[in-house]
């Protein structure tokens, strides 16, 4: 059944109340020691460097709430999780992120180069569950997202990054 535009117009003024805060959805993401699940192991690659953060969030699998203000999801009773995490220095990079419950969700991932806790295509790295090709426009949900099961579930994310006038994963030299 498609949203009534009272609805839509009662979820507005509940994010509105909501005040903007880059903490909202990381005590739902955020992995214990130990954990078992449900939740995604996602391997990080195609890094350009150790600069920054790395911020991986768990949207729903449909292109109406895919990328959606945070605010407005959990006004909603919608499904958001996030973890941000500083660059290890050396080594694989890997996050752990809880979801809900077995089921098919998008994740995006930003390789926040310079903190500052955007996207910024010029400076930033980004990469999305699926590792669709990226164009001038957010990718579909269906092809950014991954089914997570019952445990943990290992993803594999690589970044993409500009690449002259496109945005695409790194060149890497053998």
């Amino acid at each position: 059944m498609p949203p009534t535009i009272a609805s839509l117009l009662a979820a507005a003024i509940m994010a509105a109340a909501i005040p903007s805060t880059p903490d909202l959805g990381k005590a739902e993401g955020k992995c214990r020691p130990g954990e078992t699940g449900p939740a995604r192991l996602v391997d990080v690659t195609g890094l350009k460097d150790r600069r920054g953060r790395l911020k991986l969030e768990v949207y729903p699998a449909n292109n109406d709430d895919f990328l959606e203000d945070d605010n407005l999801l959990i006004a909603a009773g919608k499904t958001f999780r996030r973890v941000e995490e500083p660059l290890p220095s050396s080594g694989p990079v890997q996050l752990c992120i809880r979801v809900p419950s077995a089921g098919r969700y998008a994740v995006s991932l930003l390789h926040d180069r310079d903190s500052n806790r955007k996207f910024g295509w010029r400076v930033d790295g980004i990469g999305f569950a699926g590792n669709p090709k990226l164009g001038w426009s957010k990718p579909a949900a269906t092809a950014a997202s991954a089914q997570a099961g019952a445990g943990l579930t290992r993803l594999t994310i690589l970044l993409n990054y500009q690449r002259g006038l496109g945005v695409g994963p790194l060149k890497t030299r053998n």
